[in-house]
């Protein structure tokens, strides 16, 4: 009998994992240069229709990839790259009045450059507009003869696993030759990929660079991209499946034939397709195997149509292709996973196996990955890599939205249902991050340093910000509180918008190496292209931006009265605490609701500090607990703490302790701001 299609029933339980993945590196980037001229302004509210992405079929993107690739030597000679470099073309997108952005990677004597990656745009008559680049550094003089033989990058690269705490560790090949870029001078590299299993269980994919001259370590990176999550029910849904003669199997030919298959416990493999006699998935309950895999599938499902119908993307590649769901991996595994590898999302079954992560927006954040991975490819580490995941994040809240399930309303908190601390509250907040006790509300000079899953938190308040505002407000029976790091207000321009506004900067702006500052400069271009630079919306991005303290307000809004100790006070190993004081006079009535706490304070271990900000009366506010796995150096932080019950005049004090060895710091400076209402 000939296959056909269904839209199959099912009774689905959903979820959210919490991952682990600890991955710290520095960050280089270069700012995206901005248009040298406003366009012309659209109208009022209102997208620019022709600087709206244009929906391409598998069959354009493949035509205008093949176009690129015959003109690149043209490119490149146009760019003014060396003889010695060639453009390899990775991926095409275009707008709908025909302007095409390229990304394109490089090459130097035939060997990968890592951070060498650029995307050119083009006007509709194929003249060039703009440039970014991952690195503004030349690519000449590159020696390619090595000093240092593959055998020691990989036994560094192993070595970095080990330390990692990774097991089963092997190199997947040999080290590679390649040219390193992304950060400082280019230079010759080994880049080894490191196999095996992480600290729990994760597949792991680490890429350890060499230098080939030195033996030293450049840089690392995870590729395994880990979600967050536990279990959620998403109630009776319909999800695609294929008839052939009297068996179903979980199928779906009308999304690029995304598969879902079932692990039944293993690590490795793509398992079994999920399949049987009838074209009912699942009945709620964990304990039947079909549930997590009518979820997994669901999930896909309204992640492709999302990015299909509202961003013209049609498949995480935007070639057509589904990518697959295997669920059931290991035994108490609480996590997921994207492997680009394997094109392919991978879920636990939580803690007992009785919750998979397999909710809608464990599936958006995951496949999210792959469309990060195939556009910008944010390397997954510093700040870079704290945007990827805020990407992930940012979608998988656009995801939820999209699906408007009654069972599970869009909102900005993630993991809201799971209970994973044990008290009621969400794993994550967009609003206000730093609730969760790691994240970080606003952006500072050390947050490259810091997971990437907490680093993400500046850029998903940024969305907030920039989706509803700050201050006060309700969304779905959701009540929502969003500060901002300079104590202004932030208008915002409605979820729609600032999707729209991300996904086209990840697109056509975003390179590898692509930091917070640079991540500015593309969303402020692509605001100018969409809605002018004289727009409400432009400004609106530019606020957002400096409300998680990036960059500063059109028109240089922003300060307060500032009262500031810049003298230097040594902090104790394991000793006592230690204060920096300042006294406030001149300022009336009470302190604000959005004191701004400015905290600069350089130490070897930050985890080891407890930090409180004590009122004149000696109420003490905590700025930041002790915590073991907080293992970046410094604290270059502005809190917001609402002091509105303390009266204001008077001495406050930066209270510091160090409650653990080993690891000495000093306060370099304590600041109190009193925002301009």
């Amino acid at each position: 009998m000939r296959p056909t299609l269904s839209r199959r029933a099912t009774a689905t339980g959903a979820l959210i994992a919490a991952a682990a993945l600890l991955t710290v590196g520095v960050q280089t980037g270069t700012a995206i240069a901005q248009p040298d001229s406003a366009p012309a302004a659209p109208v009022a509210g209102k997208a620019d229709p022709g600087a709206l992405p244009r929906t391409l079929s598998p069959a354009q993107r493949t035509a205008l990839i093949r176009e690129a690739d015959a003109t690149k030597a043209a490119t490149a000679k146009e760019l003014g790259l060396g003889a010695q470099e060639k453009l390899v073309v990775r991926d095409v997108v275009q707008d709908v009045d025909g302007t095409t952005h390229t990304r394109y990677e490089r090459t130097y004597q035939g060997l990968p450059v890592l951070g060498g990656d650029l995307v050119v745009e083009a006007s509709k008559a194929g003249a060039t507009q703009s440039v970014s680049k991952a690195s503004t550094s030349a690519l000449k003089n590159v020696a390619t003869t090595a000093d240092v033989a593959p055998a020691v990058a990989e036994k560094q690269a192993l070595g970095a696993a080990a330390a990692d705490g990774s097991k089963k560790t092997e190199a997947e090949r040999a080290p590679r030759k390649v040219v390193w870029m992304a950060q400082g001078s280019p230079t010759l590299a080994y880049e080894t990929v490191v196999g095996g299993l992480q600290h729990d269980g994760t597949p792991n994919e680490l890429h350890v660079v060499t230098d080939a001259a030195t033996g030293e370590k450049l840089y690392e990176w995870q590729a395994v991209n880990n979600g967050v999550g536990n279990t959620q029910y998403s109630g009776q849904v319909t999800v695609g499946s294929v008839q052939s003669g009297s068996t179903y199997n979980l199928t779906d030919t009308g999304r690029g034939s995304h598969k879902t298959y079932n692990l039944n416990r293993g690590t490795s493999g793509t398992g079994t397709l999920f399949s049987g006699p009838d074209d009912v998935w699942g009945n709620g309950v964990a304990s039947n195997a079909e549930t997590a895999g009518a979820d997994a599938a669901y999930g896909a499902g309204e992640t492709w149509d999302y990015f299909k119908n509202v961003h013209g993307r049609t498949g995480i590649r935007g070639d057509g292709v589904g990518a697959y769901s295997r669920v059931h991996y290991g035994n108490n595994y609480v996590n997921a996973f994207w492997q680009d590898s394997c094109f392919c999302m991978t879920y636990g079954d939580g803690s007992g196996n009785a919750k998979p992560l397999t909710s809608i927006d464990v599936a958006a954040h995951e496949m999210s990955h792959g469309v990060t991975a195939a556009t910008a490819g944010l390397i997954y580490s510093g700040e870079s890599g704290g945007l990827n995941e805020a990407t992930s994040d940012i979608f998988a809240a656009a995801v939820e939205f999209y699906a408007n399930s009654p069972q599970d309303p869009g909102d900005y908190l993630v993991g809201e249902k799971i209970d994973i601390n044990g008290n009621g509250t969400p794993l994550r907040y967009m609003d206000k991050p730093s609730k969760d006790g790691a994240s970080k509300d606003f952006w500072y000079s050390g947050i490259g340093n810091v997971d990437v899953h907490y680093s993400s938190g500046p850029a998903n308040h940024w969305f907030y910000l920039l989706s509803e505002g700050s201050g006060a407000k309700v969304v779905n029976g959701v009540s929502y509180d969003s500060p901002t790091s300079d104590g202004l207000p932030v208008t915002g321009i409605g979820r729609a918008k600032a999707e729209q506004i991300w996904f086209k900067a990840l697109t056509t702006k975003f390179t590898t190496t692509t930091n917070y500052a640079a991540a500015r400069n593309g969303t402020l271009a692509v605001a100018g292209e969409l809605y002018g630079t004289t727009s409400a919306e432009y400004t609106a991005v530019a606020n957002a931006w400096a409300g998680i303290s990036v960059g500063t307000r059109p028109g240089g809004g922003g300060g307060g009265t500032v009262f500031e100790n810049a003298g230097s006070v040594a902090i104790p190993d394991n000793g006592a605490a230690v204060t920096s004081s300042v006294n406030v006079t001149g300022v009336t009535g009470n302190a604000p609701t959005n004191l701004l706490v400015g905290v600069d304070i350089a130490h070897t271990w930050r985890g080891d500090l407890v930090i409180d900000l004590v009122a004149p009366d000696g109420t003490a506010y905590r700025l930041k607990n002790s915590s073991g796995s907080d293992s970046a150096d410094n604290v270059v932080e502005t809190f917001s703490v609402n002091a509105s019950s303390e009266v204001a005049n008077g001495t406050w004090q930066l209270k510091v302790q160090d409650v653990a060895a080993q690891d000495t710091g000093r306060i370099n400076s304590f600041k109190l701001t009193f925002p301009t209402s």
